[in-house]
This record gives structure tokens, sequence and C-alpha cells, in this order.
């Protein structure tokens, strides 16, 4: 695997995957305007290395924000090797072994697997070249973007955040976002449901400071295992040394027993405090495409910096996807489809999270089906299994379905009784989901969609060339109707709170519908399917507002919310973009990054629909 960032970026540069921008580039904006429209031009576009930046070090952004970039991260010519290889050792380790010749044969593979154990060396890294202690630390030197104009300041993005439990010794290595505060303090952005808040919560009890170690760049590896959903109490750095096929070597960081990869470009040490008070952090643009709004977290107090020398900044940029950790979550997808077969659920032949979903909020899983109810099963059981327990919205399907064809989706999804074959649950979701009125809990919903004759008749539709506005609804969109059964409505331009979409769809006679989905009136014309489908996936608690109407139709509404009308959060955050200055100067200066012929930014449709001058409204 490589030996460092820079041999993965001069790799990605070889093969015409990496544009150089040897323009002067600014951090604040600048950098995330540019990324965003690469990020979402076909197929992830391509990886940038910003050479001239406002600080003493270049920036890469966009490393693995491609299928074929993500693939190259961790050595593999195609994502599904990497899960072939752990379905491979999972039926070779757990198979019975009757014979000795049997077991004789394990001792290879047992060989093998010791390979992948973190190794400790002793001495100073290449991640230590250049250090800086004390009063010499000023986190300014470091190019931490402030991506978005309503961000509460410069973030870390991609960090490694290695901390330890005090009571059992186990090592975690986490990406928790750190906002920038000062030279010496940074926000440490872990939620409740994290291992690093759990390691908070155990030295909270035992009333001791709690050494953290933030590592970024290196093999990028190590940064994808760190956004792994691995098992509670297993290595994040044993999964590298799995993908790296050789073990991750680490160095004791220069001011606590902590280790990191020796081979990574910048060690941030220090500690967090859990008598002190905690600050306040955040807006944040987040990877939901809305705005995290501001809450107390714990202060990271930073005593030492170290750098390798020609040192590269890895960075990511999140908003409204696509963007980067749209790859990152698809490989986490065929990585761990085995464990999920042989820990949870058998049955499961493939796991699909669509882009539009923001990895939690949508789930199609094919299932080989043999009795009745296994579906409900399935969901059940995925709802309660690691990270899966963030899921919103589920379509279980055959095996032999097409999954990831929205249309042969379409097909199924049509010819569905949404009466009978929709499952409701309620549970954990993420902290990070807006739509609830109870953070980090909500409503899910699942469609069994496995009992469906994709070749029976479908039921007439009767739709007007034209509709009257009635109930505070005002336009409708019939695109999706003959595919999907699904009429998309959009709400009177006022928003309205109470709007009566039954009363709309029988005064213009709109009958044989099987789905309806309501909108702001400002998405209406400017938003294309996908961002119709993110929306709509974000902007809903299933257990508020997914509905069955008189006509049997099933009711989805995925209108911004009035912050604390009935069952609504008190908050609503904004849709991320970026400001019209910045696009106008990116728009501007476009000859200047060598990029060829200019991409336009996806912010300029976002903007309408922006809810407030604030990011929260």
């Amino acid at each position: 695997m490589y030996r460092s960032l820079q041999e993965f970026v001069e790799r990605l540069e070889r093969e015409g995957e990496l544009i150089r921008i040897k323009a002067r580039v600014s951090s604040r904006f600048e950098i995330a305007e540019l990324t965003d429209r690469q990020a979402k031009s076909e197929g992830g576009g391509k990886a940038l290395l910003f050479e001239n930046t406002d600080a003493e070090f270049p920036v890469v952004t966009n490393m693995m924000g491609s299928s074929r970039r993500m693939a190259m991260a961790l050595g593999v010519e195609r994502l599904e090797q990497i899960g072939e290889r752990i379905d491979a050792l999972l039926k070779e380790a757990l198979s019975p072994k009757g014979s000795l010749w049997e077991k004789m044969r394990m001792l290879p593979l047992l060989a093998d697997m010791s390979k992948w154990f973190p190794q400790t060396v002793s001495g100073r890294g290449a991640c230590q070249e250049v250090v800086y202690q004390g009063d010499e630390v000023d986190l300014e030197r470091l190019p931490m973007l402030h991506s978005w104009e309503a961000d509460g300041g410069a973030f870390v993005t991609l960090p490694m955040v290695n901390t330890i439990d005090p009571e059992t010794g186990m090592r975690n290595v986490g990406m928790y976002r750190m906002q920038r505060f000062d030279k010496h303090t940074t926000g440490m952005h872990w939620h409740i449901h994290k291992t690093g808040a759990r390691h908070y919560d155990a030295y909270k009890r035992l009333g001791r400071r709690m050494p953290v170690v933030v590592a970024l760049g290196g093999d990028p590896a190590y940064t994808y295992a760190a956004t792994a959903p691995m098992p509670d109490n297993m290595d994040e750095y044993l999964l590298a040394g799995f993908l790296r096929r050789k073990p991750v070597r680490l160095v004791k960081a220069l001011t606590c027993d902590v280790y990191i990869p020796e081979d990574c470009d910048f060690v941030i040490e220090g500690y967090v405090d859990p008598t002190e008070e905690k600050a306040v952090e955040g807006d944040f643009g987040d990877h939901t495409g809305f705005y995290s709004l501001k809450d107390l977290y714990p202060r990271f107090h930073v005593t030492c910096l170290t750098h390798r020398r020609n040192a590269i900044y890895p960075a990511t940029v999140v908003g409204a996807p696509p963007q980067e950790d749209a790859y990152i979550a698809e490989a986490t997808e065929r990585i761990f489809l085995a464990p999920i077969r042989l820990a949870v659920q058998p049955e499961v032949r493939d796991l699909w999270m669509p882009i539009e979903g923001t990895a939690h909020n949508l789930a199609v899983v094919a299932i080989d089906k043999r009795y009745e109810g296994q579906a409900h099963k399935v969901a059940q059981s995925l709802w309660g299994a690691g990270q899966m327990m963030f899921n919103k919205y589920m379509l279980v399907v055959p095996s032999a379905t097409p999954m990831r064809d929205f249309s042969a989706l379409g097909r199924l999804m049509r010819r569905a009784d949404v009466g009978r074959d929709l499952m409701r649950a309620e549970g954990v979701l993420d902290v990070l989901d807006h739509a609830t009125a109870t953070c980090g809990f909500g409503g899910k919903a699942a469609l069994d969609l496995t009992g469906i004759d994709i070749n029976a008749d479908v039921e007439p539709i009767a739709l007007p060339r034209t509709a009257e506005p009635k109930g505070g609804v005002a336009l409708f969109d019939t695109r999706f109707v003959e595919e999907y059964g699904l009429l998309v409505l959009y709400a009177e331009e006022s928003r309205p709170e109470r709007v009566d979409v039954e009363a709309y769809l029988k005064h213009n006679d709109i009958r044989g519908m099987k789905y309806v989905a309501l909108f702001d009136y400002q998405a209406a014309g400017v938003m294309t399917p996908n961002d119709l489908l993110w929306l709509a996936m974000a902007n809903s608690d299933p257990r508020r507002d997914l509905l069955h109407l008189e006509g049997g139709e099933l009711l989805l509404d995925a209108r911004s919310k009035h912050p604390g009308v009935g069952a609504n959060p008190w908050r609503f955050p904004n849709v991320v973009m970026s400001s019209t200055d910045t696009i106008r100067l990116v728009d501007e200066r476009w000859e200047e990054y060598g990029l060829g012929e200019r991409i336009e930014s996806p912010s300029r449709r976002y903007r309408k629909l922006w809810l407030s001058p604030r990011a929260e409204w």
C-alpha cells in the first residue's frame, strides 16, 4: 500500500485522477466551492491538490471522491474484492474442522492474520519530523477549511481522533469534526452514540483529564478505517492492516501514551478536561446537506503539533449530495456486507444505501425470502445493528431485483399494497437528523416488496392535464407518475402550515395514485429528481410525516417544518450552500485555476431553498 499521502497523491496524478491548482486560493469558502463543483461532476470529478494556499501547506480534497479513487485508496481494482476477501476469510475460519489435515490448513490463514495487527515501533516517526510545543503551537498554521457561509468557523474535517478507554485500555479511532476556536483549542464533536463520547464519560467518572491525539493523512486506508462502523472494542488499525495487507506501524505521541501511525502527515496532541464546561460549537454545513446547528461539545486543548516535512493537509467537503463521503459509504457497503450476513441476517444478499439518503436515511436490502414476515424480521434486526440503527426508510426487495436500478425499484413500488406492505417502527436516529422533534429518536418505515409480482397489471391513474390550487397546494409534477405511481405536489409559496392534500386530489379528480410527496414551493422547477429524493428523506420523520390518505394513497410531507409547531422540531436548519459572493469570485477566477470548461455552481439552485438570512429558521 502507500507509504505516505504524497505517494497516493502521486498515483492519483499518474492515473489522471488529480488536478493540481497552482493559483493562490483561500481556505475560507474558495476551496470548498471548487471542491463542491468537482464532487458533483459526473463520476465524482477529480481530486484537487491546491498547491498555493493561505497557509504553509498544500491541501488535497476529493481524494476518495469516486468509486475508482476509493478503490485505489484501498489498494484494489474494485471495492467488491475486499468484500470477497472477507467472505472467504469468514467461511474458512468458521467452517467445521474435523480432521487434523483440515485444522493444519488453518495455519497459513492464522499466520496471515497475525500480519495485520498494528506494530509499535520505537523512536520518532516521519509524522514527528517537525515539532511545535507549548507557546509554539499555532493551529492557524494549518489550512483548516471554512467551507460554507453560515459555518461557525474553520474545521478539521478528516481527523483520525485517537482515544483510549481508561478502564479497559482499548483504543478507538473515530472521525469527529473539530472547529478551531483559537490557536490552541478546538471543539470535539463526538455524538452521544460514539465511542469517543463513551470514553469521555469514563474519564469524567474517574475525574481525570482525557488524552486525545489527532492524526491526519498518511495511507488513506487509515482515514477510511476511522470512518468504518467497527464493532465496539475492535481496533480500527487492525482493519487498516487488513486492507493494506501489512500492519500499521505506530509510534508514541510526544506528550502522552497514545500511539499513532508513524507515516501520517500531521499529529495534534492534547487533552479534553471532563470537568470543564462545554463550549458552543457550530453551525456546520454537514453531510446531510443541511447545517447542524450550534450545540455544546467538549473543548480540546492542544499541547503539541507535529508534522512531516513536505506534509500535505487532507480535507473533505461535506454538504448537499453527492460529495466525497458518498463513495466512502459505498466502500462500507461492499466491505461490511459479509459480516452483516454472518452476524445479523444470513438471508441478506445485498445492501445499497443510495447517495441521496446521505448514508443513513435510505437503504435498499435484497433478501432470499422463504416465508411470510421475513422482511419484517430483516428490517427490525437491521434497525438494531450497529450504525444501521440510524436508518429511517428501507425498501426490502427480492434477491433477484437489480436493486441499484431505480426503474426496477419503481416497478415494484408501483405494484405494492401500501396499506398492507408498509412496516412502521420507532427507534434511534442520527443526532444530525433535523426532521425529528426528539433529538436522536424518531420514526422508521420499511416497505416489504418481496411478495410483489413485477408483471402484474397496475391500477389506472386518473390525472388531469392541469390542476387548480386547493387546500394550500399550488402545483403538481407528473414526472414520476407512470414509473412509480408517485405524484409530486408543491405547497403554496406562502408556506402554509396546514395543507389539505386530500382536498386538492378530490377537487382535481386525481385517482389511482400510490404515493404523494409534498414539497416546498421553492423546490418547484429547480430541483432534480435526485435532489427531491434527498429532500424527501432528510426533511421528514416517518412518525409524523408519513400518512395514509382516505383514497389509499401514502403521503410523505417533505416540506421544511415550522419550528415548534405541533410535533415539529424546535429548530429547523437551512440547506448548505455557498454565498453569492463566493460563487461570483470563483466564476471570475475560473481560468486561473486551470480546470478547463467552467462548471456551474450547484449552490445556485439550492439558494432558492434558503429559509432566512440565518442558518436557523
